[in-house]
């Protein structure tokens, strides 16, 4: 028997546009975002945490990324970079079929010209959509992800699957499309290389006004809350930092000089950040910290992330070194002194970490962007930061009106979405379910020390003294000291 593929089979799944070196990087390139999140993320906000509220963070983690895969392809993807509905949206239609997956891929899909006829710009990668959606896929999922990192230990996980659904497709997608997808900041020129705006700005701004309208963990998390695991959290940090290579380097959509000048520009950026975070922590509390270590790598990822492939690597080293500082004050000088932060339990310093270091690193990027590697990446030729005169200080106006633009838009839809889902549900677990954590909101618990995991079982043994026939479900659970919790 014949096993040999025919000639025309063969060019049918290899056509002539497609480069399969750049393609097998965007794959690889997605696998690496991917796991940023699954295990990466899942690992570091179960480990970050209490104990009690392991189990919760984690199962976070892992429904939103799940949850957004869904919306992405029924119709977040193509709000974000199909064809224009109106300047700031892409019409929202799947993006399931295979004569649209195996066609080259295309931002925007609407080719060369607007409604109105306008010529717009165009970006036209060798490698087919499928690539491109999962790509940009990963993209939406951490960014709600971060997000979540605002709110744990006390959101109300039916809020959660609820909000995660709509704030992709009514918040992240006119973000992604406005900046990435051809809309209006696409089409002027403001550079955000692969995310300090539309993933980092809008997680760490969508974040704190989640924290202020879902409200805060109770008293005595608020006052101390440790890590349950710092080996662990070491664990989820490193797969974050060694998945951001294919982060800023897949955001060329090709293995080119740019990806590798990015995936450079990002690993220095991190490992200065690092190291300035640690040198004040020392310098201020005496001591190095783990938990600042992470914090001080994640504010260099982000800062370098809307410029990594256009600014040069003493530019990423400077980044690093504002990125290790300036949000260092921000989380441990200036969170105490501004009541409006204070109102707004942010549970990982989302706001600092990720809205500071992405609005800091997209303005240095109007200052930093080097004309050459500009021209090499932006659809715009021309482009430069205001370092390198010929009128580039509009490229910092440019940056600084897409921030706004950006900050706005995710304050008023966040809280939008919250309100809606709170005439439903209530957004907040009640506190006698704080008080116990996993247990009463999972019936599950993430280490078994003793009895080797077993736990109370309604069904067999029934709640408040009352028996429960064999097989009927009880609407309580045993918490901790025998507390009886409602669900």
């Amino acid at each position: 028997m014949n096993n040999t593929a025919q000639p025309g089979n063969m060019a049918a799944g290899s056509p002539p546009w497609l480069n399969t070196g750049d393609n097998s990087w965007q794959i690889t390139a997605s696998t690496l975002v991917g796991l940023q999140s699954m295990p990466g993320l899942v690992i570091l906000y179960a480990s970050i945490v209490k104990k009690k509220w392991a189990v919760n963070s984690a199962f976070m983690v892992l429904y939103a990324f799940a949850a957004v895969l869904i919306c992405w392809v029924l119709v977040g993807y193509r709000m974000a970079f199909g064809d224009q509905l109106v300047p700031l949206w892409g019409k929202g239609i799947p993006a399931l079929t295979q004569s649209y997956l195996i066609d080259r891929a295309d931002i925007p899909e609407s080719g060369n010209t607007n409604n109105d006829g306008r010529v717009t710009l165009r970006i036209e990668p060798n490698i087919p959509m499928a690539s491109l959606v999962y790509f940009q896929f990963t993209f939406a999922a951490i960014t709600v992800i971060l997000l979540a990192g605002s709110v744990l230990a006390r959101m109300n996980i039916k809020a959660w699957m609820a909000f995660v659904p709509l704030w992709v497709i009514f918040a992240y997608t006119v973000g992604a499309y406005s900046v990435w997808g051809g809309g209006f900041l696409f089409q002027w020129g403001v550079i955000d290389y692969s995310g300090g705006y539309v993933i980092h700005l809008s997680s760490g701004i969508a974040g704190l006004t989640a924290a202020y309208w879902v409200g805060p963990r109770i008293k005595s998390d608020r006052e101390r809350f440790p890590p349950n695991n710092v080996l662990l959290m070491l664990a989820g940090a490193g797969l974050l930092w060694m998945g951001w290579s294919g982060f800023n380097g897949g955001a060329p959509h090709s293995a080119n000089v740019v990806a590798s000048i990015a995936v450079l520009n990002t690993n220095v950026s991190a490992a200065t950040s690092l190291l300035v975070w640690t040198i004040l922590d020392v310098l201020y509390f005496g001591k190095p910290s783990v938990i600042g270590a992470i914090q001080g790598m994640m504010t260099g990822l982000a800062c370098v992330t809307p410029g990594a492939g256009v600014v040069q690597t003493w530019a990423a080293m400077i980044m690093g070194i504002l990125g290790g500082s300036i949000p260092w004050v921000s989380m441990m000088v200036l969170h105490k002194k501004l009541s409006f932060l204070q109102k707004a339990d942010d549970t990982l310093g989302v706001f600092h970490t990720h809205a500071v270091a992405g609005l800091m690193g997209g303005l240095l990027t109007g200052l930093l962007a080097e004309p050459t590697l500009c021209d090499l990446y932006l659809p715009i030729t021309g482009t430069r930061g205001a370092f390198y005169g010929k009128n580039g200080g509009v490229q910092f106006l440019k940056q600084l009106a897409g921030s706004a633009f950006i900050i706005g838009w995710n304050i008023v839809s966040t809280t939008i979405i919250l309100l809606f889902i709170r005439l439903f549900m209530p957004l907040r677990m009640p506190d006698e379910a704080l008080m116990i954590g996993d247990d009463a909101v999972h019936g599950e618990e993430a280490y078994a020390l003793w009895g080797d995991g077993e736990k109370f079982d309604p069904r067999r043994h029934g709640t408040a003294g009352n028996n429960i026939e064999e097989g009927t479900a009880s609407p309580y659970i045993h918490g901790a000291r025998g507390v009886i919790i409602e669900l």
